[in-house]
């Protein structure tokens, strides 16, 4: 069997290398019918001439979101990996409620979370920023860097140990590309200065795309504009919220304004922050909504099936009866 790794993706062609060797491949039509397309940091099959893509092996971890717009569709961005860093500035793009998004996908996609605070060169109240911060990551390693500092850097080459997968993600202009670089000790990825008027970095990244280290591979991902939700583990992110919803009184508290709730006690004692609350109950929110349309839209499909499978059945009987 000819077993190789994904490592970049194109618009309808895959790079990937297996051994030392590198390749641009198409896959099979039967995979295209099947909707089975790889994702960078898949481990796939190659048929014996090494000339296309035959099966996707069964994968570890995967980071999904939900497709941008309206449709109801997952978007894998990447597979097996190891950690995730969740890649943020300590300048005016520093978002709590943003980063507990982000950790809440992490948790799902099976890989560990790691936080990178990145450009402490230019960031304003970074003490008050990281203790924020460790409120909300429950034991999430946190990480704070300087590109020209390179002890900074070099805290998170323990990461790459055994050969591990790690994938960057964030917003744009946080400095992933920049990070990449450093880490590799060459300019592969290009970047852009920040811009003067909102203290903010320029989208570089365009595409997602798998780099070698001497130890490890390192993944990464376009900032991301719409960072919708297609699952998220809620019990490991807000595992706070989530404990104290068990003394609430009733089962089913909504914690609004039930009495006896537990966690609308831990608001008003200052232990949980409103915002916080808030933040989980809009993805609670969100979830449910997409499981909802996502149970409508198997219904519908299936609903599709039957229709087509009637309609050929019929079209049979007419055929039959005209040879009568």
């Amino acid at each position: 069997m000819n077993l190789a790794r994904v490592t970049s993706v194109f618009k309808d062609k895959y790079k990937v290398y297996i051994g030392k060797e590198s390749l641009i491949l198409d896959i099979t039509g039967r995979m295209r019918y099947n909707n089975r397309f790889p994702v960078v940091g898949d481990w796939v099959v190659l048929d014996d001439q090494k000339e296309a893509i035959v099966d996707i092996l069964e994968r570890k971890t995967k980071l999904s979101r939900k497709v941008a717009g309206k449709e109801v569709v997952e978007q894998v961005l990447a597979a097996n990996i190891d950690y995730i860093f969740i890649v943020t500035s300590l300048n005016k793009e520093f978002n709590l409620s943003r980063l507990e998004r982000y950790l809440s996908i992490v948790y799902e996609s099976g890989a560990m979370p790691v936080f990178v605070l990145t450009k402490s060169d230019i960031g304003e109240e970074i003490e008050k920023k990281v203790l924020e911060l460790e409120r909300i990551a429950f034991g999430a390693p946190i990480h704070v860097v300087n590109i020209f500092e390179n002890e900074t850097i070099e805290e998170l080459r323990q990461y790459f140990k055994s050969d591990n997968t790690i994938a960057l993600v964030g917003s744009s202009g946080v400095g992933k590309s920049t990070l990449i670089n450093k880490l590799l000790g060459k300019d592969v990825q290009y970047t852009k200065e920040i811009r003067e008027k909102d203290d903010r970095g320029k989208h570089a990244t365009t595409t997602r795309e798998m780099f070698f280290l001497d130890s490890g591979v390192i993944i990464d991902t376009p900032g991301m504009r719409e960072l919708q939700i297609w699952e998220a583990d809620l019990g490991n992110s807000f595992q706070d919220i989530e404990e104290l919803a068990f003394r609430c009184h009733f089962r089913n508290c909504t914690h609004e304004n039930e009495p006896g709730c537990a966690v609308i006690q831990a608001v008003e004692t200052g232990k949980i922050s409103k915002k916080r609350l808030e933040n989980y109950k809009k993805l609670q929110k969100e979830l449910k909504i997409i499981e909802n349309k996502r149970v409508m839209g198997h219904r519908r499909m299936e609903k599709e099936k039957i229709k087509n499978m009637m309609g050929s059945l019929d079209e049979r009987k007419k055929i039959k009866n005209r040879g009568v």
